[in-house]
């Protein structure tokens, strides 16, 4: 014999299910008021009827008449309520998974598909996007995989989308998607590049930084080698006008630099963006970069432990190392040592370009490379000090001021290895 609290929750069921059964045929009628009113009765019905009942009958009963609704209804206002009513039954505890095949052909078809009639209105649009993103986060992934097509052909619209809420909606569903399926993201993420690398310059600094997020995101799980195509435009970002914008470059690199998978390959384009942090005019993007540097530093040294051991063990500070400078961890230091040779042709090519800005974060990203190559550097010597000593004439006074620091902290002080060199220029 069934225990009492079951045979309420079935009597429960089975009345809602009558009750919802009532209204549905109201969902085909052709005025727009009847299937409001069935609309609002079964939201009623929803709102009202215990959580365990309605999670039962929602699969069965709702799911596919409130999608049609919501694909194809004319009325903006019926094809709102099918949302919320599809949204508030998933919020229930119904099984996401099992609502796959019906919901996202749907969403594909307002969405993403050319040939769908796509949503004009611009709060539904950011709705559906909500629903999409609510699907990739709680779905289980082996339910997800078949769908994933579907899913990137949705985003690559919502990243082109020109409603700020759903660009960002849209970022949002794209980390979800790759966070979801890492074992199949990559194969599709490529296609969303272009997408992201169009809406990173947007005139919203929230939808900037949604985008930096993103690109993370996409290229840690995605295919690394789009890391060529996003590097420059990351870049730029360092110069943003916005702190968070210049925070969100920090979290993304620093990220990378920790866990990207064949980040070894890209140490020396990622090294010169995560050390421009530490000449950010705000103190907490400062800190950010450092704690950054610090942890990558660290995590190398654990990595090499074996290669560095004497150096460990042994290795003593310079005498001529500045005083009232902090030198940087070992980890650190040999991460530049080992990746200069690739920074820096580039880097001085930089500190002589025609745009100020350039210019000025060259300069102050010399300075913090050259404190961690220290005596390194000797070996390329011919190439800094002509580009050094072409600059002493900028117009621009910070970066004389910065070269000039440089020049007699790092270099040209006591027992540097510039005197080393001199000779030759």
């Amino acid at each position: 014999m069934a225990e009492p609290d079951e045979e309420g929750r079935g009597a429960s069921a089975t009345e809602l299910g009558q009750a919802v059964s009532r209204q549905l045929p109201g969902l085909q009628e052709e005025s727009r008021a009847a299937r409001l009113r069935a609309l609002g009765a079964l939201r009623a019905l929803m709102t009202e009827g215990p959580p365990p009942a309605v999670r039962e009958v929602f699969g069965p009963a709702l799911l596919r008449p409130l999608t049609r609704c919501l694909a194809g209804d004319p009325a903006e206002r019926c094809r709102e309520l099918a949302l919320e009513l599809l949204r508030l039954g998933l919020g229930q505890g119904a099984h996401p998974s099992e609502a796959l095949p019906v919901l996202m052909p749907a969403l594909a078809q307002r969405l993403g598909l050319p040939q769908g009639p796509g949503e004009a209105c611009e709060e539904l649009r950011l709705g559906l996007l909500q629903l999409l993103t609510e699907l990739l986060r709680r779905c289980d992934r082996r339910a997800l995989a078949p769908f994933l097509p579907e899913a990137v052909g949705i985003l690559r619209a919502a990243l082109l989308d020109p409603f700020p809420p759903a660009k960002r909606e849209g970022c949002q569903a794209a980390a979800a998607a790759a966070y979801a399926l890492p074992d199949h993201f990559h194969l599709q993420s490529e296609s969303l590049i272009n997408p992201l690398m169009q809406a990173i310059s947007h005139q919203h600094y929230k939808v900037r930084v949604a985008v930096i997020h993103a690109t993370g995101s996409v290229i840690q799980f995605g295919n690394v080698k789009s890391l060529d195509d996003v590097l420059s435009h990351l870049a730029q970002r360092c110069f943003d006008d916005i702190p968070q914008v210049r925070e969100a470059v920090i979290s993304v690199v620093g990220e990378w630099l920790l866990h990207l998978r064949d980040r070894y390959s890209y140490f020396h384009k990622l090294i010169p963006l995560l050390l421009s942090g530490l000449t950010d005019e705000m103190h907490e993007n400062k800190e950010l970069a450092l704690t950054y540097w610090k942890k990558v530093g660290l995590q190398w040294e654990k990595e090499n432990e074996d290669d560095i051991k004497d150096k460990l063990d042994f290795y003593t500070e310079p005498s001529y190392y500045p005083p009232e400078l902090t030198r940087p961890d070992l980890g650190c230091r040999e991460l530049v040592t080992r990746n200069i040779f690739k920074i820096l042709p580039g880097l001085c090519h930089d500190i002589t370009d025609w745009v100020k800005g350039t210019r000025v974060k060259a300069s102050q990203l010399l300075f913090i490379l050259l404190q961690h190559a220290e005596d390194h550097i000797t070996q390329h010597m011919e190439l800094l000090l002509r580009t050094l000593y072409r600059v002493c004439s900028d117009e621009e006074s910070s970066v004389v001021s910065n070269v000039s620091v440089l020049l007699s902290k790092t270099l040209l002080g006591k027992g540097g290895p510039a005197n080393l060199k001199l000779t030759e220029i």
